[in-house]
């Protein structure tokens, strides 16, 4: 057994010896700030180079660099006997954003793996690594509980590989050579995606300043600029891009706006064009989407749970618009062969609320409150930006890392 208080991943409430952070998205820092001084904080070493831009005055003695693919031993004092026990954790990479990490713990009873955000492709160099890492670290054994990024938990998303959604970023680009463009983009994520843009048509992508400097502390430097007279291609903040402001740009410039993500609101009933399927829609007269994701889709989670072979999952995010507790599909795929519970309610599609299994302690912030129904095939204004509210704030669930097995 793990005591509740002696590990947090993601959490940033007090009460733990020892805290994690998987990356450095908002959704994962809330909570985090720069007067940080509730106790050390483990990270990538890439996550702790970018720290001071986003906690600028934190208190950098506070960081616990973690190398990837390492075993690190941590010593922790039980709250209850206050007798030394030692956990053992390892950082593997999750492919999902510069400095993203899983985490795989193991102490006297068992292991743990949270994965924050990841995204588990089968064709990337870079998630063949991870893959090799994680099967070499597991050595046989097997996860006993599963944190797990369920955001795409769900048969009707299907996302092509990032190599493949990026060429047809670039060809959407090439086919309006008379246009400006603009693409949504975090304040982190989606590097390889611009610059394999850069490199492919040979320009320089404009970025808003504060997205140069986390460009220049990546070692990214000359495919970026600042200056809007230098290229026709501009990466913008997410929050900006919208169809008001593609609308008034529109009435200046010729302009296309591209969405690079695998959102709710961007799901699309594949259609066959000239004899190919395309994943490739025009949403809207002046916006493309396109499904580029750092997060895993169904498919990938599926294989992902058959490598870890978990005895027990639980779904770190907890409010979105299509949320499924991950026993709904892969219960049948746990190693107490428990049944899924689509098999047992004979239903395919059927949405179903989280419930938290047996000695689970972590707090679900899951909204209440009536669902909202989105139309796939004709998306309004009013529900493109209700649903893009909403996966903004979807909620994490809080990790405290109380129990390696739960008790039989």
């Amino acid at each position: 057994m793990m005591e509740r208080g002696l590990i947090s991943v993601d959490r940033w409430s007090e009460g733990s010896q020892v805290y994690f952070l998987t990356h450095l998205h908002a959704d994962h820092t809330n909570g985090l700030s720069a007067t940080w001084n509730k106790g050390p904080i483990f990270c990538s070493r890439l996550t702790a180079k970018l720290f001071p831009f986003k906690f600028p005055a934190f208190n950098l003695s506070l960081l616990r660099i973690l190398e990837i693919g390492s075993w690190h031993s941590v010593s922790l004092v039980s709250p209850t006997t206050r007798l030394q026990t030692v956990v053992h954790v390892m950082a593997i990479d999750a492919n999902h954003c510069p400095g993203a990490v899983m985490y795989l713990f193991r102490g006297e009873s068992g292991c743990i793996l949270c994965t924050g955000d990841f995204r588990w492709e089968s064709t990337s160099e870079r998630a063949l690594i991870g893959r090799a890492m994680l099967v070499k670290a597991l050595n046989g054994d097997k996860v006993d509980i599963l944190y797990l990024d369920n955001t795409y938990c769900n048969p009707s998303y299907s996302f092509p590989s990032r190599e493949v959604a990026a060429q047809q970023v670039v060809e959407i680009i090439a086919s309006h050579p008379e246009c400006d463009i603009i693409i949504g983009i975090d304040s982190l994520g989606k590097e390889d995606l611009l610059l394999y843009i850069s490199r492919m048509l040979k320009i320089k992508i404009w970025v808003w300043p504060e997205r140069l400097q986390t460009m220049d502390l990546l070692g990214f430097h000359g495919s970026f600029t600042t200056k809007t007279s230098l290229t026709r291609v501009r990466a913008v903040p997410r929050y900006s891009f919208s169809i008001d402001t593609l609308e008034k740009l529109n009435t200046f410039r010729p302009t296309i706006g591209i969405m690079p993500s695998g959102l709710p609101w961007m799901v699309k009933i594949n259609r066959q064009i000239g004899g190919k399927m395309t994943t490739v829609e025009r949403f809207h007269k002046y916006i493309y989407t396109v499904p580029y994701s750092d997060h895993s889709c169904f498919n990938e989670i599926k294989e992902f749970i058959k490598v870890a072979k978990p005895s027990q999952i639980k779904g770190i995010v907890s409010s979105s618009s299509c949320y499924v507790d991950p026993h709904y599909y892969f219960g049948d795929l746990c190693r107490g062969k428990q049944q899924s519970r689509r098999l047992i309610e004979g239903q395919e599609g059927e949405r179903v609320e989280s419930k938290c299994l047996s000695g689970c302690n972590i707090e679900n912030k899951r909204k209440r409150g009536r669902s909202i129904k989105f139309c796939i095939l004709d998306v309004r204004i009013s529900r493109f930006s209700a649903l893009r509210r909403k996966r903004r704030g979807a909620k994490i669930l809080d990790i405290d890392l109380v129990s390696l097995i739960e008790p039989s």
